[in-house]
This record gives structure tokens, sequence and C-alpha cells, in this order.
């Protein structure tokens, strides 16, 4: 058959573009987008030394925060689990003994009692010691099946950019002479003992205008990376988050087929397949994701019609992959599930033999085996415990066992190890409570958004709340990137909150994936304010039947919830009386050259557009601060070392916020990255500083 050429897209809008440069030019605070620039770091500085006496010295700062230091380095946590086999379940564990954190190893029988016995194959700590580096953990990529070489990620301060280095888990070494990847935002896999794929900048500048690769090579054991292959060439205007590639791999560790994941914007992308030093185009939508390899079979969602196939926007199905390799355009997809319109898939994994997918009805979870037998496949239901989240952990490649954790607001996570093929359950642990729940219960309501839609949410409330309007309540909410807001125990959020008779409520508004891809594409672009509406709607259900108040209500968000949260202090200040705004988005007009902005443009559009930068226009916080208004007293934060989010976007709103003569309680980190937390003791200040805030605002 014939392969088509992986040539770059067309424009998508062909109007005239305005250029970067005349895209807020006459910003004031511009300067402010130099992360470590002098003036910028010390204008952070200035604000951290007004900021943190005022909330560590309040007299409940300290109590506060020793509650939540001793919640997150508390040694009973769960410590979740890789599972390589019986003799050897991995984990990154972090307490006050391991600040930065220790990679160990312990046995499947060990894990089940009380106190495992675990084995170090890597401290952190010691080693950033050793190397004089503020090294954070970003993971490990094992070779299968034995899992021995390791290309362990190195972050220094919590950024997303990375140095890797190959690791022998035998000999607890870094192996001499192994591969090594300079400080990037690199994406690699392996493809057997001597050989990696790797998408990097190869040369300093070689990223897309997000800052992310676009260029994959194959790199040998002992060749330096400028001898490394040239396979696939992106472009620099590629969006996402950079060119992805990876090996998939049946059960036995056996590559089947090597995929280059092209994103075109922040949702679109081109899927390339590796044919021996070429690629080939393979012809699945731009809106579609390969999940698993199981029994042959290729595993794959789409978040769009496709309807050669018969398939619908959020369906998954599956190709033999034999079949697949030989004649893409010819192979015949078998659906597996349909969702309904209140239904969402949130997660899919394989076991040797089974595919278990996490499948949530009316946001609340459930996991569905499926096993593939004469050419269809059969479903049968794990028997979790019901309304709450179900996640999926780690699956075994020798059987068909799977680690499944099942949470939610008001009870402790517990780990079960369900075997898929038997549906038999058993539980492994049990998280101990972190605060006295029996106070409170959950409950979920509806309220109705602007345009009509039923946007559902979660209420944690005292039992004996009085509908007066007087209980200090949280709102959070995210509301993009199809990112969905499930239920969830918090130690920290009970302790600190709900414990001291405070409300907390989780809005399900579009945007997320709560209800699929459509409910995330009904907040997309052109709609982005329906999103914001969603969520003025929850906040105006919870003042209507009286379980709260302007006065009593605050909110809360991060990242794009921190642009939401900007949003809802320029056009509904009224409504709330706190608000943390936390690694925000905020300048919207200039997002796109700041950070990782230029990621997201499939998010939010193209501010270089005059028809979509009309409508980010509307809503972007940053232009749209005003004098004369009734915002309440913020408090936002960021770090330094987010290399995603860029800090300008919350060192500006809080300079144009005091220049418009509003106070403003400003903290940025100078470690951390786009969590901003670097480590657990600097997880507990943030924590302890957001609950001081809230309680200053919402309970005195």
């Amino acid at each position: 058959m014939t392969f088509s050429a992986h040539a770059a897209p067309a424009p998508a809008d062909t109007a005239a573009r305005t250029p970067l440069t005349e895209l807020g030019k006459d910003d004031p605070y511009i300067w402010m987008e130099e992360i470590e620039g002098a003036k910028a770091l010390d204008w952070a500085k200035a604000q951290n030394d007004r900021t943190l006496p005022i909330l560590q010295g309040d007299p409940r700062y300290q109590g506060l925060h020793d509650s939540a230091l001793a919640i997150v380095n508390a040694k009973d946590r769960i410590p979740g689990v890789a599972f390589i086999d019986d003799h050897d379940l991995r984990n990154y564990w972090q307490d006050a003994d391991h600040v930065r954190g220790v990679w160990r190893t312990t046995t499947l029988e060990s894990y089940r009692t009380a106190e495992p016995k675990w084995e170090t194959i890597l401290d952190l700590d010691a080693l950033a010691k050793a190397e004089g580096k503020n090294w954070v953990w970003k993971g490990a990529s094992c070779l299968a099946p034995e899992s021995r070489y390791c290309l362990v990620q190195l972050s220094n301060g919590g950024k997303d950019a990375v140095v890797v280095r190959e690791y022998d888990v035998k000999t607890k070494t870094f192996v001499a002479g192994g591969f090594e990847l300079p400080e990037g935002k690199h994406r690699f896999d392996w493809i057997d003992k001597d050989t990696l794929i790797v998408a990097t900048d190869w040369t300093r500048g070689e990223v897309t205008t997000s800052g992310y690769p676009y260029v994959v090579k194959l790199v040998k054991r002992g060749q330096p990376l400028s001898a490394a292959k040239e396979i696939y060439r992106g472009t620099k205007d590629d969006g996402g988050y950079g060119v992805s590639p990876y090996a998939l791999r049946d059960h036995d560790g056996v590559v089947q087929a090597v995929f280059v994941n092209r994103p075109l914007d922040t949702f679109n992308a081109e899927t390339h397949m590796v044919v021996g030093d070429r690629t080939v185009k393979l012809p699945f939508p731009l809106k579609s994701s390969i999940q698993a390899l199981v029994k042959g079979q290729l595993v794959f969602s789409v978040e769009q019609d496709w309807a050669e196939h018969g398939l619908k926007t959020g369906d998954l199905a599956a190709f033999d992959l034999t079949a697949f390799k030989a004649a893409p355009d010819a192979a015949k997809a078998t659906l597996i599930l349909h969702p309904t319109a209140r239904e969402a898939i949130e997660g899919v994994s394989a076991t040797r033999d089974r595919l278990v997918v996490a499948l949530f009805q009316n946001v609340t979870g459930g996991a569905h085996v499926y096993d593939f037998k004469g050419g269809a496949w059969t479903r049968t239901k794990l028997d979790l415990p019901t309304n709450s989240t179900v996640g999926l952990g780690s699956a075994s490649d020798k059987d068909d066992r799977i680690f499944v954790s099942v949470t939610g607001y008001l009870t402790p996570t517990t780990y079960w190890l369900a075997d898929a093929a038997t549906g038999k359950l058993d539980k492994v642990k049990a998280a101990p409570a972190k605060f006295d729940a029996s106070t409170h219960v959950v409950e979920q309501f509806e309220a109705t958004s602007k345009d009509g839609t039923k946007i559902p949410y979660f209420l944690v409330r005292p039992k004996g709340l009085k509908y007066d309007g007087t209980t200090p309540t949280l709102l959070y909410a995210y509301g993009g990137f199809q990112a969905s807001m499930t239920p969830g125990y918090s130690g920290v959020t009970g302790k600190l909150w709900l414990e001291r008779g405070g409300a907390y409520v989780v809005a399900n508004i579009r945007g997320g994936g709560e209800f699929g891809p459509s409910w995330h594409e009904q907040g997309l672009k052109a709609n982005r304010q329906r999103v914001y509406d969603d969520f003025f709607a929850v906040s105006e259900d919870l003042i209507s039947r009286k379980i709260t108040s302007p006065r009593r209500l605050g909110i809360m968000g991060g990242s794009n919830g921190g642009l939401l949260m900007g949003v809802a202090l320029t056009q509904r200040p009224e409504l709330y009386n706190a608000v943390v705004i936390q690694v925000p988005l905020f300048d919207m007009v200039r997002y796109s050259q700041i950070g990782a902005g230029s990621s997201w443009i499939g998010e939010y559009g193209d501010p270089q557009i005059p028809s979509e930068l009309a409508v980010i226009e509307k809503y972007s916080p940053y232009q749209n601060l005003k004098a004369g208004q009734k915002y309440p007293e913020v408090f936002i934060e960021t770090s330094t070392k987010d290399d995603r989010v860029h800090p300008a976007h919350a060192r500006k709103a809080a300079a144009r916020l005091e220049a418009l003569g509003y106070p403003v309680l400003y903290y940025e980190n100078v470690d951390g990255g786009h969590a901003a937390s670097a480590n657990l003791a600097e997880t507990a200040r943030r924590v302890a500083l957001e609950y001081t805030y809230l309680t200053r605002k919402l309970m005195d």
C-alpha cells in the first residue's frame, strides 16, 4: 500500500495575523517576563518579605503548618507501587527523613504487611548532597522485561526540564558511559538495551515556539549525541508538548511497534509509525490516542467521530495490530466501549490478557474488565466500593493482576489487588484517617448554567449545617484540558478546613472531561465563557441554597484553574470574599509567548488571529482589571522555577492590582516548578499559607 508523507498542515486561518511583537507591547510590566531577571526577582522577594510576616504572623499559622507537615510527612501513607513482579514492587517515597525522596523496592509479600521492608534503590537526598544540586525526582523509565536498566529523570529545582541518566538497579549505580541527556524537555523510550529513540533539542534553540522538541533521532550506546540518526522531524510551529516517540511492547517486553506522536496543537496530533529508519503517517483521526496492546489488539480511543469505522466521539476501539501494520487503511476497527452522555472513560490499562477500563458515571467511578474472544469483546465489572473514585494502578505483565485505588472525599484511599481474569479482589492497603470525617456528609447537586446546561457539583458539608449563609465554604474547580475533578481524599483539606467547620465544594464545570470529550469541547476557544458561566452558576446555587454567602464564600484554583480564579475576580467579584490564585495563567493576550503558552493554543485560541484575540480580550483577567471595583484581597502564588506556566502571569497580576490600589498578598517560591513545591516541607508551608489566608477571610 501507499503511505502518506508527514507534511505540515495548512494554516487553519488565512486572515492577517497580528505580529507577536504587537501583542501587549505597551505593558509596563513586560520586564517581569524575564524569569530570573534581577529586577523581577528583587520585586518578588520584596513581595514575599511583605506577605509572609502577615500570614506567618497570624497566631493560627503555626498550628496549621504543623498539622499539614505531619500529614504530608506521615509514614502511614499508602505507598503506591510499580508492579515489576512479586519480588520487585517499586515506590518513590518522601517524608521528614527523606525530604527529596528515596526510590525503593519491596516484595509483594512484604508489601501486604503493616510495615513492609524496603530496600533502597536510589537516595535522592544523598545524591543531591553529593552533587550539590537541588534534585527533584521526575521518574524513571526502565527497560522491560527485566527493568534493570532505567533512565532516571532529575529536575533542578522542580522544572519540567530534566537531566536523564542511565541507572543500574542491580548494582545501584549510574552506568559508567551509559546513556545521558543534558537538561531539556526530552521525550524518549527504550528500543533495546543499546538503543534509545529520543526527541530533544539536539542543537540549542531547536525547539518549538512553546519550548518543546520536534526532532526525533535514534541514539546508540557509546555514541555521542551528535552522531544520532534522525528519523523524524516536525516543525518549529508544532503545538502541544512536543513530538513524543514511544515503543509499544507486548507483555514479554518484545517491541511490536514504534510510534511518533506529533501534536499540531494542544489536542490535535498526527500518529506516525517507525519503519526502519523512516516513518509513515497513520490514518488515525487527529483527536485520538493509542491506549494499550493486549492479545495482539491495538487499543485506542477517539475524541472525534471516525465515520469510516462507525466510531463516535469518546469511543474505545481496537485494531488487530498485525493487520493494521500490514495495511493501516484497510484494517477494520472493533468497538470495545461506547460511553453514554453521562459516562466518561477515565483510565485504560492492560494486564497480560485483559483490558481494564475505569468508567465513570455521573462523576463516580467503577472498573470494567474486557476480554477479547472470537473477534469480540466481552465485559464484566469489578465489585469495588461504589460512590467513589476508582483509579487504575500498575498492572502485571506476568498475569492479569492490577492494583486499583478507591477513594472519596471522606473515605481514605484503599488499595486493592484485582485479578482481571477471575474478578477476585484483595484489599492490600487501607490508609488511616487524617481527620474526623464523622461530622460531615457528601452530597451531589446540580446548578443551571446561563445556557441551561446542568452543572454537577459535590458538596462536603457539616452535618449540622445551618442554611443561613454563615458556613465558611471553599469552592474549587479547574475547567480545562479535559481534566476531570473526581472525588478524592485530602487529609490536608480535611484537617485544615473541614474539621474546623468549613464546607468544601468541587464544581464539575465544562472544559473538563467528566462527561467525555464533548464536555471539554463545549468550553474551547470561542466558547470559553461557558466555563466561567458554569462556575458562577455553581457559586450562585450555593448562595441561593443558603449553604453559604458571598461573605463566607472563597474560591481556589491553579494553573488553568488560576485563570478561572482571575476571571471570577474580574467578572463576578461580588460573589466572593477570598480568592486563592495558584500558579496561574492571567495575561491571555501574551500567554502564547511566555512559558509553554503556545502549546495551549488548541485550548484557548491564538491571540495572533484577530477574531480569536477578540474573544480572549473579553475574559483575560490581566486586561480586565479595573479601578473602583469591589475586589476582595487576593492571595497569589507562583514559583520562580515554573517553566510551564511562566511566573510572570502571577507577578503581573499582583503588580497591576497594587498599581490600581487594591490590597494583594503574593508568595513566590524560588523552587518547586509548576507544583510550586519542590519537597514536602515546601508543600506544608504553601498549604499553611493558603489556609491561614482562607481562615482570616472566611472564618473570622
